[in-house]
């Protein structure tokens, strides 16, 4: 499909991304661009891209697909480096988790010949690194496209097509409805995991121990959401603090009023809402997207 792909940030998402392209013949060319010297030398070594660089710039060059997978703080950095390198008809993409934001910051530097296409692809794992990504990350998940004001339509069907050739499912979504959707879906469910993984840690008693110990009985599955990347996560909640904040009023609120219910002993509310819950899943499970649930890591 391209002759030349760079991916500015090899991790998890962007080897990944390496390795899907390698496998199904997307691109002659991968080249990659790492702050670290010592990264750059280990994607050549493990081979998940042909060349790599710290210097952005000359790595971008040339290219026909460049997708950013780097924290959400670094953009501003990446785009000012680049922009005077984009070949006329390149694509520029990348893989955050909030759009709104990044595609007005990214918008105003990119030149018209560039066509400006953020991506979601949601699906990841609790580990980070270029040696914990594989190329079948993307399979059966979804991606969302959320095209800004600088993206060509037929740009915007050949990233479509990119995507679904390495696995994913594809829709195109508006930035706004995006960044609330994945507040309530993804972000919340992460803070409340970070939130109650802190909050055993601060128990300071003889308990300490058992808590570890009989993790299993629920802890064990939000110690796995919240050891996701910390650096990723930070920008997340910051740059989509206007839809979590609303998320959070509402979360406090329906706490207090489970908390309510438990004190009173209402018997009735909790089995109502226990039962509207479970049927959550069911819907999940129905919808398929019970596997490797999307951005909380591999079973």
């Amino acid at each position: 499909m391209f002759k030349k792909i760079c991916i500015i940030g090899c991790g998890l998402i962007g080897s990944s991304l390496a390795r899907a392209i390698r496998k199904n013949h997307l691109s002659s060319k991968i080249v990659s661009s790492n702050r670290s010297d010592s990264l750059n030398k280990k994607v050549i070594e493990l081979k998940i891209v042909d060349d790599s660089s710290s210097d952005t710039k000359k790595m971008a060059e040339s290219s026909d697909l460049i997708i950013i997978a780097a924290p959400l703080s670094s953009y501003g950095n990446i785009i000012s480096k680049i922009k005077n390198s984009l070949k006329s008809g390149t694509i520029l993409t990348d893989v955050g988790s909030v759009k709104e934001g990044v595609i007005s910051l990214i918008e105003k530097d990119v030149p018209e010949n560039v066509s400006w296409i953020p991506s979601h692809p949601i699906a990841g794992t609790e580990e980070s690194g270029p040696e914990a990504g594989f190329s079948e990350l993307f399979k059966n998940k979804w991606c969302i496209l959320t095209p800004s004001k600088r993206a060509q339509e037929k740009d915007i069907k050949l990233l479509e097509t990119f995507w679904k050739k390495i696995g994913s499912k594809v829709d195109i979504m508006d930035a706004k409805q995006h960044d609330y959707i994945l507040s309530i879906t993804s972000h919340i469910p992460h803070l409340i995991a970070y939130n109650l993984v802190n909050t055993s840690l601060n128990i300071q008693d003889e308990k300490e121990s058992a808590i570890v110990k009989y993790s299993a009985g629920g802890l064990r599955d939000f110690t796995r959401i919240a050891a996701s990347n910390p650096i990723m996560w930070r920008d997340i909640f910051i740059q989509n603090k206007k839809n979590t904040s609303k998320m959070i009023d509402k979360f406090i609120e329906d706490l207090e009023d489970l908390k309510k219910a438990i004190e009173n002993e209402d018997e009735k509310k909790l089995e109502k809402i226990f039962i509207k819950t479970k049927k959550i899943r069911k819907d999940i499970i129905e919808a398929g997207q019970d596997v490797e649930t999307p951005d909380f890591g591999r079973k």
